[in-house]
């Protein structure tokens, strides 16, 4: 006997296309859903590590910076110098030079002619601190010799 083919109901074929468009349908929902959830965990991941990675500026400040304990507290030139021994003597002398210096360069701004003389003296320390003669030097000697002056 030969096989003979019922053809399927019109209805049944529409109901086995319904099924596979919501299955097609379905499956592009499930892979939307997915990236979604993965493009979020990403973000959430970015904003915490964020936190540990820009730290404010507030916390990278040391206690042996110039600012005092308390903002309305003014350090004495004393006090300066009593935190710079505590962080390290060579520092502490420093400090000192540099209040003493500050103290005659007070002094000599007074009169123009203990700023001249501040200027000279500046200078002739100066040379004894370096006593090759710099570029300016060179080039104002070059000059004298070829003006013959």
């Amino acid at each position: 006997m030969p096989v003979i083919s019922i053809p399927a109901k019109p209805k049944q074929i529409k109901r086995e296309k319904e099924s596979i468009a919501m299955q097609f349908i379905l499956a592009i929902f499930n892979k939307a859903l997915r990236q979604s959830i993965v493009v979020v965990g990403l973000m959430a991941l970015i904003s915490l590590s964020s936190v540990f990675f820009f730290v404010e500026p507030s916390y990278a400040i040391g206690f042996t910076s110039e600012k005092p304990a308390f903002p309305g507290q003014k350090l004495t030139p004393e006090e300066k110098i009593g935190r710079a021994y505590e962080y390290d003597p060579g520092v502490g002398v420093q400090e000192e030079d540099r209040e003493q210096e500050y103290e005659q360069a007070v002094k000599d701004s007074e009169n123009l002619e203990t700023v001249e003389k501040a200027y000279e003296r500046n200078e002739k320390a100066y040379e004894q601190q370096n006593p090759q003669p710099n570029l300016i030097q060179k080039a104002e000697k070059a000059i004298e010799k070829a003006t013959g002056k």
